[in-house]
């Protein structure tokens, strides 16, 4: 898939057009309407454009678009400050380029911090949602992410590739969606990055959904909220999701998943945070490193690469919160595990 395919601005306004309800607007309908939404007379009529000048930007013909036009436009598209920027984004990507970004890499200082968050789960994001870096929580509560090959170690692309994801999140297409709406904003950021281009050309062949989601042009930016888990071992957990951006590059973000305070999901993260391995945080070179060797592709069974959490299901038990046994990685029950899934 190309860059233009991925960061095209009049696929933007186009789908955002398309969702208006002209009823709801007050428009008058003349006749039946063959496509849903708005037409483009009425969008420049309520932006206060011209037609045929609206018409260029959607057949993306104008190279230059004022600011006071895109404020206009977002108006009357009814965008929220989300698909605003990522408007400004977008018309922006058109009048310059940018050379490539360099290898992402954690500051050691960040990763300290992350080592020192011992009973909290957390993993560090960087541009196209890759996992740069972990700590044992985190590979504790999501899968054993050294055992994923580094340019797949995306978190959408297990989400939506890795059946133990649909496991472990109870509102899988919740989650996975507002994933989507990210990885957007995160291409009107980066708009000349092949990599994201790659990664979104993959997950359109191998996911019907992702190739449906991807085209309705989400844009959301990643924050914080609460989130659904039911861990294999330890069952359902509530935890809040804080995403803190890196003032140096706020194209990095660590996530961190805490409990409230005397809740049985405190008390399970207490447990998961006592059993899992502190071998689980490696210091994985960049997921551009062109020097990096990896093996040949096997078939891989996510949960056989879920942490071993060996004394886990009997301090759960003692929290009244018993879960299957734990199965060391490589073992072989069947009735555990899933499919296997091709990395």
């Amino acid at each position: 898939m190309t860059m233009a395919a991925v960061t095209d601005l009049g696929q933007f306004l186009r789908a955002r057009r398309a969702r208006l309800d002209p009823a709801e607007l007050g428009l008058a309908s003349f006749g039946r309407r063959r496509v849903p939404g708005l037409r483009r007379e009425e969008l420049a009529q309520l932006a206060g454009v011209s037609v045929d000048y609206y018409t260029r930007m959607e057949q993306s013909r104008v190279r230059a678009v004022s600011t006071d036009v895109l404020d206009a436009v977002a108006r009357a598209l009814r965008l929220d400050e989300d698909e605003k920027a990522h408007l400004h984004h977008l018309a922006a990507h058109r009048t310059r380029s940018r050379p490539p970004a360099p290898p992402q890499r954690v500051r050691p200082a960040l990763r300290w911090l992350l080592e020192s968050l011992t009973t909290t789960p957390a993993l560090v994001l960087g541009r196209r949602m890759d996992i740069l870096a972990w700590n044992p929580l985190g590979a504790a509560l999501f899968v054993d992410f050294a055992a994923v090959p580094a340019p797949h170690r995306n978190l959408l692309r297990l989400m939506f590739l890795d059946e133990s994801f649909r496991d472990l999140l109870p509102n899988w297409e919740e989650c996975v969606r507002e994933n989507v709406a990210y990885l957007r904003m995160d291409a009107g950021h980066h708009p000349d990055d092949p990599q994201l281009a790659a990664l979104v050309g993959e997950l359109s062949v191998k996911s019907d959904q992702f190739r449906r989601w991807w085209a309705e042009h989400p844009v959301r930016r990643k924050t914080s909220g609460l989130k659904q888990f039911c861990h294999p071992l330890l069952g359902p957990m509530e935890l809040a999701a804080e995403t803190l951006r890196l003032s140096d590059d706020p194209s990095q973000a660590l996530v961190t998943y805490t409990a409230q305070p005397g809740t049985p999901s405190a008390d399970a993260l207490l447990i998961l945070a006592l059993a899992a391995p502190t071998h689980l945080n490696p210091r994985p070179a960049p997921l551009e490193d062109p020097e990096r060797v990896l093996p040949p592709e096997q078939p891989v069974d996510a949960r056989r690469v879920r942490p071993e959490i060996g004394p886990l299901s009997r301090r759960a038990s003692r929290h009244g919160r018993a879960g299957p046994p734990a199965v060391a990685a490589g073992s072989s029950d069947d009735g555990l595990r899933g499919p296997s899934t091709r990395w």
